[in-house]
């Protein structure tokens, strides 16, 4: 439980740390070599690749890369490669700290990883973050970025295998996509709905076919 709150806690303190020197797209992109990781190294059949390559290539239909302004920050790769592995942590020792545990994990977890980023805050934003007028906001995105989708997550990791987690993580980028159109209002273009389209086909496809292991009926 100590390193599954460790990883949540470093994975988006490096996250949001390349944020400061590269473009959202790239950062996230680089940070989903995390969970990939975890499902290469779980893949057995060449089926498993196929679902993994068409996820990715989705993925990467998404992206602007076209919209690229400036030299790309070195420092900025580096911290969205480290939100990567921090992110393959999550689901490693999430699968195992949730094993006959439930939601309740995810809170000890997200206790943990406050105290992991909570010196960062207090150093960055100081006193500010005491203001009443911005308890609301943060108490909506503690609600919508943590405490919601990570109890969820604990509920799901002991029952799935990882790799069928992380490639089914590929799903966020397509939900990001719809989000923007419906409350944003940002138009999508033939690439990006085909991105959209081959990564949830492969989020279904891995959850049909992949292997699970076979269960011994008691007599």
């Amino acid at each position: 439980m100590l390193l599954y709150g460790v990883a949540m806690g470093s994975m988006n303190l490096f996250f949001y740390s390349a944020l400061f020197h590269i473009p959202l797209g790239l950062a996230v992109a680089l940070e989903f070599t995390g969970p990939l990781a975890v499902a290469l190294f779980g893949a057995r059949r060449p089926l498993d690749f196929f679902w993994i390559v068409l996820a990715v290539g989705g993925f990467a239909l998404l992206l602007p890369w076209s919209g690229f302004d400036g030299d790309v920050s070195l420092i900025g790769i580096v911290l969205a490669l480290c939100a990567g592995a921090c992110w393959a942590g999550y689901i490693v020792f999430g699968q195992r700290a949730g094993t006959g545990g439930g939601p309740h994990i995810a809170a000890l977890g997200v206790g943990t990883a406050a105290i992991i980023a909570l010196p960062f805050g207090i150093a960055e934003a100081g006193t500010a973050l005491l203001d009443p007028a911005i308890w609301p906001l943060g108490l909506g995105v503690a609600l919508l970025s943590s405490a919601i989708p990570y109890a969820l997550d604990m509920v799901a990791l002991p029952k799935i295998p990882s790799r069928l987690f992380g490639i089914l993580m590929s799903g966020q980028p397509a939900l990001a996509a719809l989000s923007g159109l419906v409350i944003l209002g940002e138009r999508l273009s033939a690439l990006q709905l085909a991105g959209m389209a081959a990564i949830i086909f492969a989020s279904i496809g891995a959850t049909a076919t992949i292997a699970r292991p076979k269960v011994t009926p008691e007599p």
